[in-house]
């Protein structure tokens, strides 16, 4: 086992597909051969061969976000094991964990466990938190003794079997309809410093006439712009914020799958 490694993936914009990613690799103490962040990475492709893989992805109402998607398609494995992840905002996560796991299947992985994780909502404010300052120590203290169990379970000179039982259901659930906003910029607080820009996933912050500019077409309401910048000029307004603060505020916990 220890002469094997592994392959960290994920997309990530406020970070916590990333956390719980390297919290499994902690526990499962295999040496790290790729480190590949799909949140900026848009047209590099990567073909795996040996080793174990972890892909972490966010869920974006039930399902995985598009573009985290779009990209992992450029990703190719020859039957190299994969643990699925996804990281949804306390609400559910439906049926992306098994979307996810169909996907990788396409491109060549073999699931052989798999995991359900909370992460702060896009859309938590101070205001109206919605599982705010999550992935916890709790929650990555789970992650780190799933990646044990995983590496107990794991044998990497036997074939796999997908026989792995995931929580989900195809088809998949429908999508809802794509309502176009983006998050607002505060002209009296902005330095134009461009930390947005450069956190923007999809290329959707621009300066324009001297004035931040945000496509709503291409933004995918993560929100890392807002979460991180530093002089707090940048907003994002939705009724969904309340609703979801008020009828999802019990902690829920991550669903593993082995």
């Amino acid at each position: 086992m220890s002469k094997q490694t592994l392959h960290l993936i994920y997309f990530s914009p406020t970070h916590t597909s990333k956390k719980i990613t390297h919290a499994i690799a902690d526990g499962m103490q295999i040496p790290i051969q790729t480190d590949w962040d799909l949140t900026y990475k848009k047209n590099d492709p990567l073909q795996l061969e040996t080793g174990l893989a972890i892909v972490a992805v966010p869920v974006y109402g039930g399902r995985v976000s598009e573009t985290a998607l779009e990209r992992l398609k450029k990703i190719k494995a020859t039957q190299i094991p994969v643990v699925p992840i996804v990281v949804y905002g306390n609400r559910d996560y439906e049926d992306a964990l098994f979307e996810l796991s169909d996907t990788l299947k396409e491109q060549g992985f073999i699931p052989i466990a798999a995991g359900a994780f909370v992460g702060e909502h896009s859309f938590s404010t101070k205001e109206m938190p919605i599982a705010a300052g999550r992935p916890d120590n709790e929650d990555l203290e789970k992650a780190r003794h799933f990646g044990e169990e995983i590496k107990n379970i794991t044998n990497l000179s036997s074939p796999y079997s997908p026989t792995l039982k995931i929580k989900g259901n195809f088809p998949y659930k429908e999508k809802g309809p794509h309502t176009p906003q983006a998050p607002e910029t505060d002209s009296e607080l902005c330095i134009l410093c461009e930390s947005c820009i450069d956190l923007c996933p999809t290329d959707a912050i621009s300066v324009q006439d001297n004035t931040l500019f945000s496509d709503a077409g291409l933004c995918i309401k993560c929100c890392a712009c807002v979460k991180e910048c530093p002089e707090n000029a940048r907003s994002f307004e939705t009724p969904f914020r309340a609703y979801l603060h008020t009828n999802f505020a019990t902690r829920r916990e991550p669903e593993l799958f082995l």
